[in-house]
């Protein structure tokens, strides 16, 4: 699974994201509810965010459904506190994890936390 900010990188260029990004087939690409949410906030302009959207219709993405949901509440409770766990980064370890799908994130903390 793939977090926004790594979408937010190759659209502006960055190299070392651009070189794994190429190498990736799109049908290959998950993401989950959260994260298109997310892309409403993450693009710099509405061309940065026509882009992620045109580029998102073609990778699959993933339902929180009730089961996810539970599991990211739980995420939530035992962490917002001390980890400053947000609501998005739950709800995406809990897709990861629930899916046992691996995460690419520029979010060091959400890695560390749930060892993903």
């Amino acid at each position: 699974m793939i977090r926004l900010n790594i979408f937010i990188e190759y659209y502006r260029n960055n190299p070392a994201i651009r070189k794994i990004l190429d190498k990736i087939d799109a049908q290959e690409i998950v993401v989950n509810d959260a994260v298109c949410a997310e892309r409403n906030f993450g693009a710099k302009n509405k061309q940065e965010l026509a882009d992620i959207v045109a580029d998102m219709e073609n990778l699959t993405v993933l339902t929180i459904f009730l089961q996810i949901s539970k599991l990211a509440v739980d995420f939530a409770e035992q962490h917002c506190l001390f980890h400053k766990l947000k609501l998005p980064d739950a709800q995406i370890a809990a897709t990861t994890l629930f899916h046992d799908a691996g995460l690419f994130t520029l979010n060091k903390k959400t890695l560390c936390i749930f060892r993903i």
